[in-house]
This record gives C-alpha cells, structure tokens and sequence, in this order.
C-alpha cells in the first residue's frame, strides 16, 4: 500500500498526495486542511527517515518537528506561515503532538503545573488512547508565558488530523478549567476527571441541570420526577446533563451553581437510575449515559442525554405529577427551555400524531391548513 507521505532525499522535500513541501526557514509546516490525508505511522516513518538522512550529511539530531497552521486556506504560505498552538514532534522514534496554552497570571512560568494538568486531562486523554508525557516551559522568556504540553497517542489507524484534534480537545479543556467558560462536551470531561468544582459558580441553562440529593427512586414520585428530568433534555435540541450532588442557587436571572454536595454511592446506584428509566420514559434515548464518579468530597451521579435524532420525539414520560399527587395513568411530555421546563403544547402533539397517521396510512404529510389559507 503506498506512503501517504514521503521524504525525498535528492530535493529535499516532503510528498504526499500531489503536494511536494519545501523546508524553509520554520521548517516544514502543514496546513490543517492536510492532516487528515497523513497516516500518523506513515509520518512517525517518514520523519525517522529524515533525522537519519541530515544525520548522514552531517547534521546531527534525533527532534524533528513540524508546525500546522489553522489560517485560512486561501491565505496559506508554508515559507511564511502564521504557525499555531499545536504541533507534531519525533524524537528517539516516537511520535508526540504538542500543544501550548498560556500560563495564568498568577501562574509561575518556570513551574509547570504537571499535576494539575494531568488530572484534568487524565480521563479524556485515556478515552483517546494518549498518555500526558510532560509539560515544559515553552522557550519565551518574556510574558506572555505559556506551557508546552507533550501528549503520546496510539497511532494504529489514525491520521495526523486525529492526532491534532486530540490535542485541541486538551486546550480546549485545559482552557475551561482555568476559565470557567464551558460547554457540555467539556463539563463532562471536566466532571469524569473528578474536577466538578470548576462548576462551581457557573449558571444553570439549557444544557445543565443539577439537583442536591438523590432522587427518591423508592417512590413513584422520585422515578417520575427523574424520568421528566431526562425527557425535558431528550426533547430539547442541544441534549443535557443532569448532575446529582450539586446545589442551585437563584439569583437575578437565573440561577447558578452554588456548592457541592456529594451523595453516597453504591454498587446498584446506576442500575437503579437505568430502571427508573426504563419504566417511565419512551422511548429510550439514544447513547444515554448514568455514570457515578467521585470528586474529593464523594460521590456524584451523571446523567448524559446526547443531542436526540428528530423522529424519536417526543420522548414521553409514563406518569405525572399533579398538585403533588402522582397521576400514574397519566403520560407528561416536556422539554427544556433556557433554565426551565415547559409543557409541548396540545396543537404540537396532534400535529405530530396527525402527521404520523398521514404517513402510515397514504405515504403523505397533510396539509396544514393555515398555510394553505396563506398561500391562498
């Protein structure tokens, strides 16, 4: 099977596909865009056969590294590119990607934080097959300051492009910690790695729901309750997390996170949660995940609803509560909205029900009258 990448001896250059590099004076540098032609282990050989070609003109070395620059496409020129944060880097036969990201203020530049960092990125990096090396003191000696993170992945059937998105997962989630800025994709890598703190002040919304204590899943009011709790994100656009162990506060405008307050844990904490849910709620949501994890002060349960496919809304909950009392014959439908929950409307069922009968019975949507009036 042919090289996806090649070191040409006689010009110099690198090749792969119909582009052939030169080195200039950074060296040779990619763009983005071509990372996801390139095996990683077709470039691990190809830079190998590098070092041991200027090793034999007589320029010693065993690093070789290569930068990438994310400027847009019309405007790249690989003898005088605008290099990024992230780059590819061998040494002594191994392949690492290295990423930067600036030292706080507070920070000092000369101690990297390894243990900090590494706790952080502990669960995302072993989802992804990498291992934290080490982080260095990047070579400034005037602020602004940052740190050079070293991270080894696994390259068997991976491209450069997957190499880099892995290293930009760690910014990204490095950047969040320190921050508070955060996405639900990082608030889940931030809450496995053990570090819900960073939460901690942040608002409540669309996406995040946390509650301080376990719901009361010896009650149908508890499984209820738990299973509207999943429906609202299920039916929402973005998905969810609910949190159990954290508490809410309100304030003006909202209302935001305002401490922790782990919960106890055992062994049949997510089976209990999986069959509260299998009860109530239909249909099942797509990739949900219950997860318990622990944080310094004990234990938390996550409860992960993904972005749901269109045709299987609504998400209906077999159950609901009314005035307090628990109406077990009754089905409730909601969905999230900003930091609450609304009902779907009566109109918004039938249309959706009606379309469905349209589609069983003649293979067509029907009309909805109102258009047709306009149209009219």
């Amino acid at each position: 099977m042919p090289k996806t990448i090649r070191y040409d001896r006689r010009t110099q250059t690198l090749r792969f596909g119909t582009t052939e590099r030169d080195y200039h004076d950074l060296g040779y540098v990619f763009h983005r865009s071509e990372l996801s032609a390139i095996k990683a282990a077709d470039y691990r050989a190809t830079m190998m056969n590098l070092i041991d070609a200027w090793s034999s003109d007589g320029h010693p070395g065993n690093i070789v590294s290569m930068y990438v620059s994310e400027e847009d496409l019309g405007e790249f020129d690989d003898a005088n590119p605008r290099p990024g944060p992230i780059e590819f880097e061998v040494s002594d036969g191994s392949l690492a990607v290295t990423a930067e990201i600036p030292a706080g203020p507070e920070e000092d530049p000369f101690e990297p934080p390894m243990e900090i960092f590494a706790g952080i990125l502990q669960h995302y990096l072993r989802r992804h097959r990498a291992t934290l090396r080490d982080i260095s003191s990047a070579e400034s000696f005037t602020a602004p300051f940052t740190w050079k993170l070293h991270i080894d992945c696994s390259i068997r059937s991976r491209t450069l492009e997957d190499l880099y998105s892995i290293a930009s997962g760690a910014i990204t989630l490095l950047s969040a910690a320190k921050s508070g800025e955060l996405t639900r994709e990082t608030t889940l890598d931030l809450l496995r790695a053990g570090n819900a703190e960073v939460l901690v002040g942040q608002q409540e919304g669309p996406w995040l729901d946390v509650k301080s204590s376990h719901y009361d899943l010896d009650s149908p009011h508890g499984k209820i309750s738990l299973a509207q709790a999943v429906a609202r994100f299920a039916n929402a656009e973005h998905g969810g997390i609910v949190v159990v162990g954290m508490r809410g506060k309100k304030v003006p405008g909202g209302e935001v996170i305002h401490s922790l307050c782990p919960v106890p844990l055992n062994a049949g904490t997510v089976r209990r949660y999986q069959g509260a849910l299998e009860h109530h709620l239909y249909p099942p949501p797509d990739f949900l995940e219950i997860e318990t994890f622990m944080t310094p002060r004990g234990g938390m349960v996550l409860v992960h609803v993904p972005p749901q496919p269109e045709e299987l809304k609504p998400f209906l909950v077999h159950g609901s509560v009314v005035d307090g009392r628990v109406e077990g014959a009754f089905i409730s439908i909601v969905r999230r909205r900003g930091e609450g929950s609304i009902p779907i409307t009566a109109p918004a069922i039938h249309s959706t029900l009606a379309a469905g009968r349209a589609l069983l019975r003649r293979g067509q949507l029907p009309k909805d009258p109102q258009n047709s009036e306009d149209a009219s």
